[in-house]
């Protein structure tokens, strides 16, 4: 896990890890950072420094593709396929949290929820 929102492409012709334009980039990338703005921790890019002490999103978000190459992914699909804009909110460091720290990841996001459905 980690926290942030990445957006397509999420891979690129060459299969390594670069960015990797869409057509609607300047949207994808307003969107992610819609989100982003709204929770401190992630919009800092520097969420999870005890486990990956080299990663930085600058703002909180991420080209999929310069994050690292995932070829075939369902975001790319949709996008391509069924004209879905789609971005993968990756909500904090630990892949599986404990159900008790399920309300601190409600209030954390909750506000960045709201922001992004308005973009929408």
């Amino acid at each position: 896990g980690s926290l942030v929102v990445n957006y397509p492409f999420d891979d690129d012709e060459q299969g390594i890890a670069i960015y990797s334009k869409s057509p609607d980039d300047a949207v994808f990338q307003k969107l992610a950072l819609a989100y982003s703005k709204e929770n401190a921790k992630m919009y800092q890019g520097s969420p999870c420094k005890d486990m990956y002490p080299t990663e930085y999103f600058p703002h909180g978000i991420t080209n999929g593709a310069q994050w690292y190459n995932v070829p075939g992914g369902m975001q790319d699909w949709n996008y391509l396929h069924t004209n879905c804009f789609e971005v993968t909110i990756e909500l904090g460091c630990v892949k599986y949290p404990k159900a008790e720290e399920l309300p601190k990841y409600w209030a954390q996001n909750r506000r960045s929820l709201l922001q992004f459905i308005k973009q929408v």
